[in-house]
């Protein structure tokens, strides 16, 4: 599998990357460590986990197989932190709950550091100064080698990285994560320019539009499909829309002209856009891993490119890039 620089830095990492959201939750140990395996075989090397998933279980099941299944020096492990069980607060950067929470991901993880260590996502109640401390003294105490941030939008990611890269001694940003597939889009208004610009890598999440572009919901929601499910209908619904099935119609027809699937088509599309430096593929069994894996071998057709990317168009209004010229 090919292997990119993670931003503007010397990290690299394979060009799809391994999630574990579902691990100890709907994927057990034994699939877990299947996935893991064929993820590996196939020449990957980042594997992204957070202390929420499974409420640490997926980081303590990904220890299990560190050492055995694979050597920790060919895996790019990357974690998150800053989500927290509280109905009133969604997420705690503040120093004090962060150190913690990277102690505790370490002690799961049998390591002592991460690759990549992430702010799962904005927190308006602590000082971004704060939080950005904090990831410099992770790095300088060599608990991670690498930092990012998830779920930041357009001002403030741009905000974090140029505090990073303007102070002296400050550890640049390396990569940020957010969602992004040919059903969302949102992020190419302000985010992935502004990543662009500061030179952080994007780690997307949910390329496959959360399930919706492996066309399996073309007829129908599938009994054992996240659709289907009480808890994670909500989750895909909003994709389930006159809009998400033209463009689910056309990476179809995409994939009969090219004879593979819809998945392949989708998940290199993503892959292939500038700013990308992974997509990030979440399965729940190593045969569908697998498949996603064989998207490695697709080289998307300009011309194709091309009517997906107008079909998947957003909306772009006023201030957004060359509105002027509208």
């Amino acid at each position: 599998m090919e292997q990119r620089h993670l931003g503007r830095t010397g990290l690299r990492v394979s060009r799809l990357g391994l999630g574990t959201m579902t691990w100890g939750r709907d994927t057990d140990e034994q699939d877990a460590a299947d996935q893991l395996k064929a993820f590996v075989e196939a020449g990957g090397t980042l594997v992204d986990t957070a202390d929420v998933y499974a409420d640490g279980g997926a980081e303590y099941i990904l220890s299990q197989f560190v050492g055995d299944l694979v050597p920790r020096d060919e895996l790019v492990i990357a974690t998150k932190a800053g989500s927290v069980p509280d109905p009133d607060r969604r997420f705690d950067t503040s120093r004090g709950h962060l150190l913690g929470a990277l102690d505790s991901s370490l002690e799961r993880l049998g390591t002592d550091y991460v690759d990549l260590w992430q702010v799962h996502a904005y927190d308006p109640a602590t000082p971004t100064e704060e939080t950005l401390a904090t990831l410099d003294l992770a790095v300088s105490s060599g608990r991670a080698r690498y930092v990012g941030v998830s779920n930041y939008c357009g001002w403030q990611l741009t905000k974090a990285a140029t505090w990073q890269r303007a102070v002296p001694g400050r550890t640049p940003l390396a990569s940020t994560q957010m969602e992004y597939s040919l059903l969302q889009r949102g992020i190419e208004r302000e985010v992935l320019p502004a990543a662009m610009d500061s030179g952080v890598g994007l780690l997307a999440s949910s390329p496959l539009g959360r399930g919706v572009l492996t066309g399996k919901y073309r007829h129908g929601t599938p009994q054992d499909s996240r659709g289907a499910s009480p808890y994670l209908s909500g989750f895909v619904q909003p994709y389930l829309d006159e809009r998400g099935r033209a463009i689910v119609d056309a990476v179809a027809t995409a994939a009969d002209g090219l004879g593979c699937t819809p998945l392949q088509v989708a998940l290199a599309w993503v892959r292939d856009q500038p700013g990308v430096s992974a997509p990030i593929l979440g399965a729940r069994t190593a045969e569908q891993l697998r498949a996603a894996l064989s998207a490695e071998s697709l080289n998307l057709p300009e011309e194709i490119g091309e009517a997906l990317d107008d079909v998947s168009a957003p909306v772009h209004y006023y201030p957004d890039q060359d509105w002027q010229q509208l």
